[in-house]
């Protein structure tokens, strides 16, 4: 667990990942196959949730059907892909990993990306070993992180108390919250400031103030 017992869990997309750009690109270019008028980074943003058939529920007001749903998640992520290779880290997240890992201090990473897609894209960016787990997604449902961290923090046996989750979204807050750890959320990724501060934990603008906030947590 580390020198003091204090455990990061790292959120991927939009929090070490900066990949915001190719994910409005992605959900544009699916968009356009559907039909469907794009979107700003800003109304992205404001209307983004999880599980993301509720966000194509703000969009299109209305729950699209199983069918539909297949379409526009094959679509979104065929074209996302295609860019996410082209993403780098978020500024400062591998000298902040580096850093933890060379403390004593641990940290892992959990993931809705899927674990097969997930595990090749963290070791090209040279930080695989900076955790002492890595879990992506494992099938192909829409839930969102909570039964996941649930069976992450059961892998790794770290107490809850002792967690504190960064993320980029609400749903890491839930899930966080799910299991009994801290969360901090991060303004670079799928949220506005406006609706992570309405979750009512710590918001911050970059990953070095994160870990400061959750130094301070635990």
């Amino acid at each position: 667990m580390g020198k003091h017992g204090k455990h990061l869990v790292w959120d991927w997309n939009g929090t070490l990942l900066d990949d915001i750009d190719a994910v409005i690109g992605a959900t544009n270019a699916a968009f356009a196959e559907l039909g469907l008028d794009s979107i700003t980074l800003e109304r992205y943003r404001e209307l983004y949730t999880v599980p993301v058939p509720k966000f194509y529920e703000r969009l299109m007001g209305r729950l699209p059907t199983d069918a539909e749903w297949t379409v526009m998640d094959g679509a979104f992520h065929r074209h996302y892909w295609q860019r996410a290779e082209n993403c780098g880290l978020t500024t400062g997240a591998a000298e902040l990993l580096a850093a933890r890992q060379e403390s004593g201090l641990t940290q892992s990473l959990l993931s809705l990306a899927p674990h097969a897609e997930l595990i090749p894209l963290v070791r090209r960016h040279g930080i695989a070993e900076r955790f002492v787990r890595v879990d992506g997604r494992p099938d192909a449902s829409t839930d969102g992180k909570s039964g996941h961290m649930v069976r992450h923090l059961a892998a790794l046996a770290v107490p809850a108390e002792r967690v504190v989750v960064i993320g980029d979204a609400a749903d890491d807050a839930v899930a966080a919250g799910h299991v009994g750890a801290k969360a901090v959320l991060y303004t670079g990724g799928s949220h506005s400031r406006a609706s992570l501060a309405r979750v009512g934990v710590p918001v911050v603008d970059s990953l070095e103030e994160a870990v400061a906030v959750a130094e301070g947590l635990v």
